[in-house]
């Protein structure tokens, strides 16, 4: 008689046989391991997600073809004299943004993320077109896919104060959108606390009359705030608009969210991107992982992340 196969044997031997997911190819759960890993760092004040029993939604109202389409970014736009910023570099909190700010459509622009909460280790913030479809918008705007792009693009803050957020950036947003004549927006997060500033800016869209599409990775968060509309992409934060250096990628993803924006019969309607970033799930289990760090680094990470509140807290008094 042959040894037993262990249980978890058994279960790899099984899940290979009739082409199971490893039990770990699940969505991250972002809310609950930022909870724990800021814990694990000494900060024993858990952050608390915006959260909403009720959603608005606004149908649209004319083919896309006809409409003017705005697209919103948590990107920063590139700042040369405020340390490292590409592919590659560390949170960086001097390169942030405090404000809303607006962008040319018509023209190309260099937007970039170094949030703290990038996966770092597993996407290399290379190219842009992963988390800022503004190209490929302006392509299928040439192509009839939609009417046109908006006059501007807008950048939307990562404040962590939903208050701030809820009270002067997004009524701000939602004024400019109207000003230009937005008939429906693209909104693209990065980090886990800008799917939550997307989220809400997405809600007072709604309410304002402009649907939306939400393009993000933060599964949890989104469902958590409450959106009208919402693409999933099971990848790395950071490539909400597709794999990076991989056109047809991009260009699937953001057709997918244009379905999405046409086809969702009520609010709360999430799609995923049928797009595997990667046949194992050892992306997932990284990402902020506590168990997964040395307590000599959760040390070093934790000094680095006073610098960095330092350096934030001094922008926005300045802004």
């Amino acid at each position: 008689m042959g040894t037993l196969a262990t249980v978890e044997e058994a279960n790899a031997e099984a899940i290979s046989e009739v082409g199971m997911a490893h039990a770990d190819d699940v969505p991250v759960p972002y809310m609950q391991r930022t909870r724990d890993w800021y814990l694990a760092l000494g900060y024993n004040n858990p952050y608390r997600y915006s959260h909403y029993a009720s959603v608005p939604f606004t149908p649209l109202k004319k083919p896309l073809s006809q409409c003017t389409v705005a697209l919103l970014t948590t990107a920063a736009p590139f700042q040369p004299d405020k340390g490292p910023q590409g592919p590659g570099a560390p949170y960086n909190a001097a390169a942030k943004f405090y404000a809303p700010y607006v962008g040319d459509t018509s023209q190309d622009h260099d937007v970039r993320i170094s949030h703290v909460g990038i996966d770092r280790k597993h996407t290399s913030m290379e190219d842009a077109n992963a988390w800022f479809p503004l190209p490929l918008l302006r392509t299928l705007a040439a192509e009839g896919r939609i009417g046109r792009l908006a006059k501007h693009f807008h950048g939307v803050p990562t404040n962590r104060s939903q208050r701030h957020t809820l009270d002067v950036d997004i009524p701000l947003i939602v004024e400019r959108c109207q000003q230009d004549g937005v008939d429906v927006a693209v909104l693209v997060p990065n980090c886990p606390i800008c799917h939550q500033s997307i989220s809400l800016t997405a809600r007072a869209l709604e309410e304002a009359g402009i649907p939306t599409v939400v393009m993000g990775c933060a599964k949890d968060i989104v469902e958590y705030v409450g959106v009208p509309r919402f693409l999933y992409s099971d990848f790395p934060l950071g490539n909400g608009a597709g794999k990076p250096h991989d056109r047809q990628s991009q260009r699937d993803t953001l057709e997918l969210a244009l379905r999405v924006l046409e086809s969702a019969p009520a609010a709360r309607t999430t799609v995923q991107s049928p797009q595997v970033w990667s046949d194992s799930p050892e992306w997932k289990l990284d990402y902020s992982n506590v168990e997964r760090v040395s307590p000599e680094e959760l040390a070093r990470l934790r000094a680095e992340n006073d610098r960095a509140k330092a350096t934030a807290k001094a922008i926005r008094d300045n802004t």
